[in-house]
């Protein structure tokens, strides 16, 4: 007899992927079905077909399954599956809401930006980079301030710099147990079946927040090098921890850390979409004296002027500048 189930996707390494099935009365669960043998279990499986090839499953994928009678061991009520994923199949990918190259990922809902006050000296391009993608994918991104104790005064200027921009954000070197409060209620008030992220450079301290946050997480954390100011990338592969044990529990997840986002080489989005990706500059377009405004430098722009009176960070405008000169390089194929 051959099995179907529905799960989210959690972890892969090497071809062999978590799956953690939903149960018959989840309200992720695609279709009405009989409770199956498998539901609510974590199980491991590979991808059938074209989803055997690298990169066809992303971590948050929404996923059918199929198994059979010689996938798992049933004594009384207890049911175990196999442990090397024989017998069980990822048969099909339903539909996402979206699909990120960096960090690799799919179905995701919100993407905490983090960067650190000091050691390593935040990169605010890089930042930017990852705030528009976001945007450009409809996830929320949200600004958290790693090692703020390193430099406090930096840190409530980042903060204010982003929340001036319509972000939520947070300074998070836990100097106070309110800094430390105010993100964990954030994190813990995710709606079920939402999935969140931390991605940000190597060494800014993600995997050490998490472990703060949530000290049963047991993440991996690495040391700062002092000749480059960068961290040890102790997060190889993406992986999602339920925050909670209901079978539609939202997710948080711990991304390998990078130290750029290559625009060029990866196809994230067009230059015309680019002033979308700035939710600051969006109440302004179409208020610009000419039409084919680029808002990088013309006069008349209501973007340069709203940055020239205050309103826009300079910092934020210069992102733009950046990765705009990059987009209109680019070729299409």
């Amino acid at each position: 007899m051959t099995y179907t189930g529905y799960g989210r996707v959690t972890k892969g390494v090497g071809g062999l992927f978590t799956v953690r099935l939903f149960d018959c009365h989840s309200r992720l669960h695609k279709e009405e079905s009989e409770p199956m043998p498998l539901d609510g279990h974590t199980v491991f499986a590979r991808g059938r077909g074209v989803l055997h090839k690298k990169g066809a499953l992303l971590v948050g994928d929404l996923v059918e399954v199929s198994y059979d009678r010689t996938s798992f061991v049933q004594d009384g009520t207890t049911v175990l599956p196999s442990s090397d994923g024989s017998g069980i199949s990822i048969d099909r990918v339903l539909e996402r809401t979206c699909a990120l190259i960096r960090p690799p990922m799919a179905n995701l809902d919100i993407l905490f930006v983090t960067l650190a006050a000091a050691s390593p000296d935040p990169i605010l391009e890089t930042v930017d980079k990852l705030i528009s993608i976001a945007e450009f994918n409809h996830v929320e991104p949200v600004i958290v301030i790693t090692k703020s104790d390193l430099a406090p005064r930096y840190a409530k200027e980042l903060e204010t710099l982003y929340r001036n921009a319509g972000f939520q954000a947070f300074c998070a070197g836990f100097e106070t147990e309110d800094e430390k409060a105010a993100l964990k209620d954030y994190i813990d008030k995710i709606p079920n079946g939402k999935i969140a992220a931390f991605s940000g450079a190597s060494g800014v301290g993600k995997s050490t927040m998490l472990n703060t946050l949530f000290p049963n997480l047991h993440l991996e954390t690495g040391e700062i090098s002092h000749r480059i100011e960068r961290g040890k990338n102790t997060t190889r592969c993406v992986e999602l921890y339920p925050l909670s044990d209901q079978p539609d529990c939202s997710f948080l997840a711990d991304t390998p850390g990078f130290t750029m986002l290559d625009f060029e080489r990866f196809d994230f989005f067009e230059k015309d979409d680019l002033p979308l990706t700035f939710r600051e500059f969006v109440p302004l377009i179409g208020s610009c004296k000419y039409t084919k405004c680029s808002h990088t430098k013309e006069q008349g722009c209501a973007i340069v002027d709203a940055v020239k009176s205050g309103n826009i960070a300079p910092s934020r405008h210069q992102s733009f500048v950046t990765l705009y000169e990059i987009l209109k390089k680019k070729t299409k194929w």
